[in-house]
């Protein structure tokens, strides 16, 4: 995965959630750490083609997210997404769900999509919850099934915005093992986290944004043995103190 950003902006009122950000990488897991409200939520959606930058540049895999709505709709089918808020239709079953974008989004019959979405279920262990309702299912059912659907269509990026921030520390676990397994088995991942263990596991690439800026990133044994920064360095003093 190529990412290409310079002088990235996303302005929201008199708030700048981006401010002239800038990175040029080559990743297949890019993990972004960071304290709430630097950015890292603004950036995943500009990367996902979910939002448009106010000014800059930015590509990825070499294809520019420029300000076209008909390019990124194009984008956005091409990439999944799981945020930190399940985000299941809640009249619709587990399985339907899935089978919903597949048919309406992705232009698959719907013995294909019924095919799809069963062996995506049956993978994260819910085949047998695929007739429930999200609101008969527990958190962590719920964020697995969002995450069947995710990755239903082979997307070529999985963007995860804090995906377990609404998991106790059991669910935590759970649904971190299923995304470690995604990364291991090749899928390309930009993802949100303050599990630091789970970035320094996961990640091949770690970028630090505060402040709407990308303060640091490397590799995750050098950021988090030997930050260059500063403010890096103070960072993973509170997060992982307790760890």
């Amino acid at each position: 995965m190529k990412l290409h950003a310079e002088s990235l902006t996303r302005t929201y009122g008199k708030v700048n959630a981006l401010d002239s950000l800038s990175l040029s990488l080559e990743a297949r897991v890019l993990v972004l750490i960071g304290p709430s409200g630097g950015g890292k939520s603004t950036f995943l959606r500009l990367c996902g083609g979910l939002d448009e930058a106010t000014s800059g540049l930015l590509s990825i895999n070499d294809t520019p997210l420029a300000h076209d709505p008909a390019r990124l709709l194009v984008w956005r089918r091409r990439n999944g997404f799981l945020f930190q808020q399940f985000n299941l239709f809640p009249h619709l079953t587990a399985l339907e769900n899935i089978t919903l974008p597949l048919e309406k989004v992705h232009g698959n019959s719907k013995s294909v999509a019924l095919d799809t979405a069963r062996r995506c279920l049956n993978r994260f262990g819910l085949l047998a919850h695929a007739e429930k309702l999200p609101a008969q299912m527990s958190g962590g059912q719920q964020q697995r099934a969002g995450l069947a659907r995710a990755i239903a269509a082979n997307p070529e990026i999985l963007l995860l915005d804090e995906p377990t921030s609404a998991l106790d520390p059991e669910m935590t676990a759970e649904v971190l093992e299923l995304i470690q397994e995604l990364a291991a088995g090749g899928q390309h991942i930009i993802l949100s986290t303050h599990e630091m263990g789970f970035a320094k596991a996961v990640a091949d690439h770690v970028a630090l944004i505060a402040a709407g800026k990308i303060l640091e990133t490397s590799p995750p044994t050098q950021l988090f043995g030997n930050p260059r920064e500063e403010f890096t360095r103070r960072f993973l003093a509170k997060v992982m103190r307790f760890a």
